[in-house]
């Protein structure tokens, strides 16, 4: 069986500078990729200001609106909550949901960080398909410690046969993710095996830095996805990844 990802921070519904809302135009780039599973991060919830004072704010929360009815299937973290309201990562899937839960990850200070972990109903697989969808913090110990937490749930949660798949954005700048991950989990990057490094995906205009990723285990076979640069660089401050995951 062959499932297709995709991956991206969705900067809240708006574009890179925060001048434009632009979810309806990113609901229709996802759905453009026809993915089995959609990983999102910096997803809203609700948010009163904005939904007061935008124009076409849709009355669902932002993870469902973009679920439409392409998704049958989605599952909500909510991470940062603030008196406007509050945001974190989706997932959403058009195999059903059997279970999630959403894993507090926040280390110290502001930043609040979480693992969105569902378990998948995918009857061609022949047993659960376990996805993670994560995004880590800016400080380097934080992500060190937010790694650390992370294997240790697919080592309590996720069995060794499992198929299993993590992205995200892992604000892991300076690459370090990889030889943890890989060696706590058994964890291969996707587009380090094809390509032999991580894509760059931020700043999306002129992506420099290789933020986000797409982890996986116990995949048989797994290849990046291209995608085009339009109309993806107007969307987020983050370019999103795509792949094919055979399991």
């Amino acid at each position: 069986m062959t499932v297709r990802v995709l991956t991206v921070n969705t900067h809240k519904g708006f574009n890179a500078l925060n001048r434009r809302f632009i979810l309806h135009e990113l609901r229709e780039a996802v759905r453009h990729v026809s993915a089995d599973v959609v990983f999102l991060q910096e997803v809203l919830g609700t948010h009163e200001v904005h939904s007061a004072k935008v124009q076409n704010w849709p009355e669902a929360p932002h993870y469902e609106f973009l679920a439409d009815e392409m998704w049958s299937d989605f599952a909500y973290g909510r991470n940062a909550v603030y008196p406007e309201g509050h945001h974190g990562n989706a997932v959403l899937s058009k195999f059903p949901i059997l279970r999630h839960e959403n894993c507090d990850v926040s280390v110290e200070g502001p930043e609040k960080r979480g693992l969105l972990h569902c378990v998948l109903d995918a009857p061609a697989v022949g047993q659960e398909l376990h996805v993670v969808c994560v995004h880590l913090g800016l400080r380097e110990a934080h992500r060190r410690e937010q790694l650390r937490l992370l294997c240790q749930r697919i080592d309590r949660f996720v069995p060794p046969e499992a198929p299993l798949v993590i992205a995200g954005d892992f604000n892991d700048w300076r690459l370090q993710a990889h030889a943890q991950l890989h060696g706590c989990a058994g964890l291969r990057e996707v587009f380090v095996e094809a390509q032999g490094q991580a894509a760059r995906t931020f700043p999306a205009r002129w992506p420099l830095l290789r933020l986000d990723r797409i982890y996986v285990r116990n995949a048989k076979l797994a290849r990046p996805i291209p995608l085009p640069p339009h109309p993806w660089r107007h969307l987020s401050d983050h370019a999103p990844l795509a792949a094919e995951i055979m399991v």
